[in-house]
């Protein structure tokens, strides 16, 4: 019997986001190839971070390169299903709609798996509801929790609604030697809606307190906040001495920021879920965030970690204070993170669940 046909449509690096980074490890998966023929376009009209948002007149000629891409292989390929990561908010979402549009017209069956939230946010603006309700109509929809279905709800009943976490490969995180001062680690792109300058005010609150502490942060430039405006805070803020920027880290860099650290500290404002969390709770490390979207599904208060109010500096510095004063607590919140990551959040976990939904789809 041959296997079915599915055409992957979903972004792939670069740029490197959370739904970038889980579209290269579909197509890298071998659990997914060996179960479908697949073939992969990507969705991605950025090539960077500090493009995503921004109405750029290439970004048209991308997209029509897209959707003449997608017809040629809907009319000559011929899938049975057609994979799309779209996002959740126009203008962008057009793209992704136009996508589902050419599939339901060639009767392919659609799958569509959400990265983000923000749908019922939009979803009494006019043109927003008639996108959202032809975008949804006979789709099967992928969420990362079941936290997360209120956000589609209105447009897709329960039985069209299959959750599937994010999973992770577990790193070879490297011996270090320890550290003068406990480290803080934030691992994400310099956007404010990860709660970058939340997380820099409440390192200003620990200094004027004399806390020890260093703060590693790593990630890529956004519109947000480039390499240089970070250099500007940490001059007013007097944390020149504390903080360090490391741009973009991959692989045993990233790995060794990990083994090195002592609390990872993620002040997300808006989330759907986070893999950087979940490699956090890998490298046995206990979180600080925030009880936004699926987040509370990684960390649980008390038991691997704490979460504040999303923008709440002062709370933010007096979790991590007391954090960094008791390393046994410290060791046992890291122990129970593992604990979760091996129990929910395995790659090879989300391998299976992603087969397994294809399938019956």
């Amino acid at each position: 019997m041959s296997k079915r046909r599915v055409l992957f449509v979903m972004h792939m690096p670069p740029p490197v986001h959370g739904a970038a980074v889980v579209g290269a490890q579909i197509r890298d998966s071998r659990r997914v190839s060996d179960a479908f023929e697949c073939r992969y376009l990507n969705l991605s009209a950025s090539s960077s971070l500090e493009e995503i948002g921004r109405r750029r007149f290439r970004k048209l000629f991308f997209v029509a390169h897209l959707l003449r891409q997608v017809q040629r292989e809907l009319r000559e390929w011929k899938p049975d299903l057609v994979y799309l990561t779209p996002t959740s908010q126009l203008p962008a979402l057009f793209k992704d709609f136009a996508v589902a549009c050419l599939a339901r017209m060639y009767g392919c069956k659609r799958v569509l798996h959400f990265h983000n939230v923000g749908v019922a946010a939009r979803s009494d603006r006019w043109l927003d509801d008639w996108v959202y309700r032809r975008l949804f109509d006979d789709a099967r929809v992928i969420l990362l929790s079941d936290r997360l279905r209120p956000d589609v709800e209105k447009y897709v009943p329960a039985e069209r609604i299959s959750i599937c976490p994010n999973g992770v490969a577990e790193m070879a995180f490297p011996a270090v030697p320890d550290s003068s001062a406990p480290i803080l680690l934030f691992v994400s792109n310099l956007s404010r809606s990860k709660g970058i300058y939340t997380l820099l005010e409440a390192c200003r609150i620990l200094r004027g307190k004399v806390v020890p502490f260093r703060c590693e942060i790593a990630g890529g430039e956004t519109s947000d906040l480039n390499a240089e405006g970070l250099r500007r805070l940490l001059r007013e803020y007097d944390l020149e001495d504390w903080v360090r920027y490391h741009g973009p880290v991959y692989e045993s860099e990233k790995a060794a920021l990990f083994a090195q650290a002592s609390v990872f500290v993620f002040p997300s404002y808006n989330e759907a879920q986070s893999l950087v969390v979940i490699e956090a709770l890998s490298a046995r490390l206990p979180v600080i965030t925030t009880p936004v979207g699926a987040l509370p599904d990684l960390v649980v208060e008390d038991e691997n970690g704490y979460l504040v109010t999303p923008g709440d500096a002062s709370a933010l510095a007096d979790r991590i204070e007391n954090l960094l004063a008791s390393p046994e607590r410290r060791r046992k919140l890291g122990e129970s993170s593992y604990a979760r990551y091996r129990e929910l959040f395995t790659l090879d976990q989300f391998e299976k669940k992603i087969v397994s939904i294809l399938s019956d789809a």
